[in-house]
Parts: structure tokens; sequence; C-alpha cells
């Protein structure tokens, strides 16, 4: 079967501005620089700042970040600002914010390799975060034992001791079973649901209905599979309960992370070394993005835009008045491109036109904005709609400053090629882009930003660049220059002085919510959406380089649903859901269940799945349901016929 070729996306070496007749060409940095400025000048003064909204880099430095959000906020006078930690983990964050007071997950990597037990829910780590999942050999290879949650066999679950194969979109019946089972078991860490929690006993009865066999019922899980797994997870002396976008790709997402630190509340296993909750995050700086206050309701370092202190301190130091509200999240702006109450948009490092669930209604959108700038390192689709493109460094290979990984370590990055063409720094475009606006910042270089926001984040005041290339990397909270951070986070819940415990953790009282998209007789199966390990996100990275693994873009069936619909391997066949329809060969799985399909997003120019998903968001998070889309599958009519 011959494969189709993936698109290459060119290198970005000089600026380009579109021209009279709808094209783009190249153009002077001083020409695309005053064109992109004249823009967001023209809809700040035309329409309000809030008529403005940046869209940062979850692959670029912390320092980066940090200059966008500064940007956004002293510059164009708005909160809105985030990135794609709206796509994927933003409710990892409101879980863990909103039960622990911080946003991170709570262990180092480390300690999975010395951990006694290992719960992989809704994460195919050996595919989607493949140096995490080499913590998890070690610590299988050292006697712990692993369990995989996920409605696929997935790579990952072929090393799991026992795996459980839920119904989409049915975690959280899942995870009241679990509680509830380690409850009447007896198994419940009374001291520290005592002493460091509230809520509990509203805990225990929100999850006295769902008995094992009623969650067999509902999960597809046998009631003895899920016994298991609760008596595993509680009696273990240390246990880490880890999850990926399985979780949180749903419309109730922040409401699954909530019923799984639940349990981890429920057993202790928090707080403690080898002892936590894991959110693992897939790109490179994913997390360093939110620290850095690229999202609409934080300043640098988790501080809360509605604290005055907090708001006064970032103030002072950017002689500014910041709005005493929340901006929109990547959700709300592009529901606010519909209404024309944004008009004016600078991206940087995303690709939301390929990224977003229903990507024709994303499209749409992005169409009707009166400016859109793109910054960006290579011509992606997005880039392809913009007013004006200005080329960027890659912040792996030719910028310096630091990232952020899935378990807060802070580490130096630095540049080890020289950029081609005209191709500039991050900072140093959105500065001049600054200047242009009125605002003269000298940034010297990127520990000149490192040491600014070190002065404004207690998080991070003791990571001097010295310090940081010293340990090789520094995990946050770090706000002493002498002392070493702890691996872990939230020790503080074991102290038996409640001054010194400080806030309890509450359990989350959450109701199972099934998929918004449901399956009928004109949709009847299951569409779900997840990485290979051959390829990256929407494929812009990924595609300009060969790989032995690659095979495509596949809609990937059972033996039996293959069967079922004719359908053989390497077939092109017609896929189509409420909203839209594309085109893919046919591929059979054993890994898959009867009724579960499964696609990528990683090959959007020759079968964009996100055409498929459904905008579903998670009222807290704003996270879409790319996990649960209902679909129906089509034998193509040969062109002689």
């Amino acid at each position: 079967m011959k494969k189709k070729p993936q698109k290459q996306y060119p290198r970005l070496t000089h600026p380009l501005v579109r021209d009279g007749k709808g094209q783009l060409r190249r153009a002077s940095w001083d020409e695309a620089l005053e064109r992109a400025a004249a823009g967001f000048r023209q809809a700040s003064q035309t329409y309000g700042p809030d008529a403005f909204a940046m869209l940062s880099c979850a692959r670029a430095t912390n320092e980066m970040n940090y200059v966008a959000q500064k940007f956004t906020r002293v510059v164009m006078g708005t909160n809105n600002v985030d990135s794609c930690n709206r796509t994927c983990h933003a409710p990892s964050v409101a879980g863990l914010s909103a039960v622990f007071g911080s946003g991170g997950g709570t262990s180092s990597y480390e300690e999975v390799d010395h951990t006694d037990l290992i719960v992989m829910w809704g994460s195919n780590a050996r595919f989607a975060h493949p140096i995490f999942f080499q913590h998890v050999l070690k610590g299988i290879r050292n006697g712990a034992r692993m369990y995989a949650v996920d409605p696929r066999r997935t790579s990952t679950a072929e090393w799991a001791e026992s795996w459980l194969g839920l119904n989409v979109g049915t975690d959280i019946p899942l995870a009241h079973a679990v509680g509830r089972e380690i409850i009447h078991a007896g198994l419940v860490n009374r001291a520290f649901v005592e002493r460091a929690t509230t809520g509990f006993e509203e805990y225990a009865q929100l999850v006295e209905p769902w008995t094992l066999t009623a969650a067999a019922k509902v999960t597809g899980v046998p009631a003895a599979a899920i016994r298991e797994l609760a008596h595993a997870y509680a009696t273990a002396e240390r246990a880490q309960l880890c999850w990926t976008l399985g979780i949180t790709e749903h419309h109730n997402g922040t409401d699954n992370v909530r019923a799984l630190i639940n349990l981890s509340l429920l057993t202790g296993h928090v707080g403690r070394y080898g002892a936590g909750v894991q959110p693992l995050r897939g790109q490179n700086n994913v997390q360093g993005g939110g620290d850095m206050g690229a999202i609409p309701n934080k300043l640098p370092g988790f501080q809360d835009i509605l604290d005055p202190v907090a708001r006064v301190k970032f103030e002072q130091s950017w002689d500014t008045v910041i709005q005493p509200r929340y901006g929109k999240t990547l959700t709300e702006m592009f529901e606010a491109m519909e209404t024309r109450e944004l008009r004016a948009v600078y991206c940087i490092g995303e690709n939301p036109a390929q990224s977003e669930a229903d990507s024709e209604q994303a499209i749409r959108r992005l169409a009707a904005l009166d400016h859109l700038v793109v910054q960006d390192i290579f011509l992606t689709k997005t880039a392809e709609m913009a007013d004006v493109v200005l080329p960027a460094t890659a912040a792996w290979a030719e910028t310096d400053g630091t990232t952020t990984n899935s378990e807060r370590r802070v580490q130096r990055v630095r540049a080890a090629l020289v950029p081609p063409g005209e191709a500039r720094e991050d900072i140093d475009i959105i500065c001049a882009m600054a200047e242009r606006l009125g605002h003269d910042w000298k940034f010297t270089d990127s520990q000149t930003v490192w040491n600014e926001l070190r002065s404004l984040s207690p998080d991070h005041f003791g990571m001097t660049y010295d310090r940081l290339e010293e340990h090789q990397g520094l995990q946050w909270p770090c706000p002493d220059m002498e002392e070493l951070p702890s691996s872990y986070l939230h020790g503080r819940l074991w102290e038996t002085d409640p001054v010194r415990r400080g806030t309890p953790a509450a359990f989350g009282l959450v109701q199972h919510d099934p998929p918004v998209d449901l399956t009928d007789e004109e949709y009847p199966l299951r569409l779900t959406t997840g990485r290979r390990l051959d390829s990256y996100n929407t494929g812009v990275q990924s595609g300009s380089f060969a790989s032995p693994m690659r095979r495509g873009e596949y809609i990937e069936l059972c033996p039996e649903d293959a069967e079922a619909y004719g359908v053989s391997v390497g077939e092109e066949v017609r896929i189509s859901s409420r909203r839209g329809s594309v085109t893919a060969p046919g591929w059979v799985d054993p890994a898959l269940r009867p009724g579960l399909a499964f696609m990528t997003m990683h090959f959007p120019d020759e079968g964009d799945t996100n055409q498929l998903t459904i905008e579903a968001n998670c009222p807290i998070a704003g996270t879409a349901e790319f996990k649960a889309s209902a679909i129906r599958i089509e034998k193509l009519v040969p062109a002689w016929t």
C-alpha cells in the first residue's frame, strides 16, 4: 500500500505580510513590525484592550512566556493570554489548585523509580511520554506493581500487572467504586483523612451507590479487577497515580482529575517521598508557560489576578495598572472571535487552526479576525492565515533560557545553532513590538528576564542561572538561595501542628456525566484520539523528518468491527461525525474493543481528525472533549462505478 506523503512545512527565514491581492509576500522587519503593531493599536483604540488576545507557546522558554504575558498585560492592557495548556492539561491545573493550592504534579520522576505501586490512568506514556516511561520501567524493575486504566490495551498497558479497560467517559464511576471499596474494606488512612482533609463524610456518601457491581455495569470493568486495584492502591506503602489526556480531554475533565485526587487523599498517597499524583505534561514547557503567567487568571508564580496584594506588587514593578479580572481562556477567545468581541490576536508558536476541536469552526473563527499576527519557526496552517508572519528562533536549539518539565524541574537551555536567514529571538521580537507601541524595554539577555521573574515569584527566587547549572535543574517551589527544594510537594499535610499543616485538602464531590456526543444508530462507534510514538501533535515539527515507524493517519478498529464493516487494512473509508467527515485508510488493532475506534491528530493535512471532534468544553478549565466523539464508517464507492 502506497503511503500519502506527509506535508513538509518550510522553515520561516524572513518576515511576511499580506499584500493587496491577499497573498503573503516577503517584507523587511521594519515593515512587518510596523504592520503588526498598527493592527494591534487600531483594535485596542477602536474596540478597547479586551479586543486583543495573546496565544503564548508551550514549546518556547520560560523567559519568552514571561515577556509575552507582560506584553499582554502592560502594553495591551488585558489579561487575555493563554496557550495550548487549555487544550490538554488545564483540568489538571484547575483540579490540583483547587485541592492543594498549586497546579503542579506533586512528585519527582525519580520517586517513580522507588515507589511500590504505579497507576497509569488514561495515559499511554510509553508512546506519549517516553522519557517518563523509562522511570516507570525502572520502578517495575525495582519491584513496583503497575496497573493501567485505559479504554485501549495500549503498549503501556502491556507492561501492567492488570489492565482495566473501561468504557470511554466512565472514569468517575470507576474512581468512585475504587474509593467505595477502600472505605468498605477498612483501608482508609484515617489519621491522614482526619488531620489533613475536609469533606470525607460527604465523599463517602457520594460514592456509596457505586458498588463493584454497579460500576462494572457502567464502566465495563469486571468487579474483581476494580476490587484488586482498590486493595493494591490502598495497601501499598507508596503509590504514584499518573494521568494524561485520557482524563483531561473531556467535557468534565476537571471533575475527572478531582475524582483521582480523592483516591490519593483517601489513602494518604500524597505529600510523601514516592507517594503522589502526577499529571504528565506532553510538551517541553507547557508547565512553565502557566508558571510564567501565560494564562488568563494567574500572574507569574501562580499568583492570582484577583489578589490585590499580588497585583500591586506587579503593578509597581511594571509601572502599570493590571485589570482586576480574569482574561479570556483559549476557548473563550475562539467564542469571542465568533461574536466579534475579539478583533486581533498575536499567536506565538501555536497552531490552533489544526489543534482545536471542530477544526472547521476554528478556521472560520480565525478568518473572522481583523488582524492576526503569527510568530513561529514554520509556516503552519495558522500562519498561512495571518496578516503578518514573523520568523522566530527554535527554543530548543537557537535560544538561551529555561524550561520547566512536568515534575516542576526548571532547567537551562542554550543556543547551539545560528538561526537561519533573518529569524530573530522571540523576546527580541516582542520587545521590538512593544517599542512601537510606546514601551521601551531593555532586556539585555534571557538572564535579565529571568532575574526580573525571580524578583516577583517567590517560588522561583532561589533559582539563579548559576544554581540551575550547578544542580542540573531545580524544582519549584525554591524560595531560598541556600537550601535545596524538596522533590515532592505538600509534605505540610503530614504536620501535627495545625498552623504548619495549613489549609486542608478538600475531597471533590463530583458526579458521573457521560460524554456529550452520544452514540446511536446513525453514529454507532465511539472515536477516541491520542498520540503515537513516531509523531508530535499536529505534525508540523515531526513531519519534517522520516521515521520507519510512521505510517500516516489511519482509522483503527478492533478485528470484530473491521469484519462487521467489511474494512480491510489499507482500505480507504469515510469517517463521519455530527460535525464533518474525513477519509482515512483502515487498520486493525486487537488492542481495541468492539465499538471503539482510534485516530491521532498528527496528520491533519491528509486526514484532519479534529474535523470530527466536538467542542464540548469543561466549564471549569475550558478543555474540549477530544476523547469522546460519536462516528460512523462508510465504505467508499469506487470512482469507476
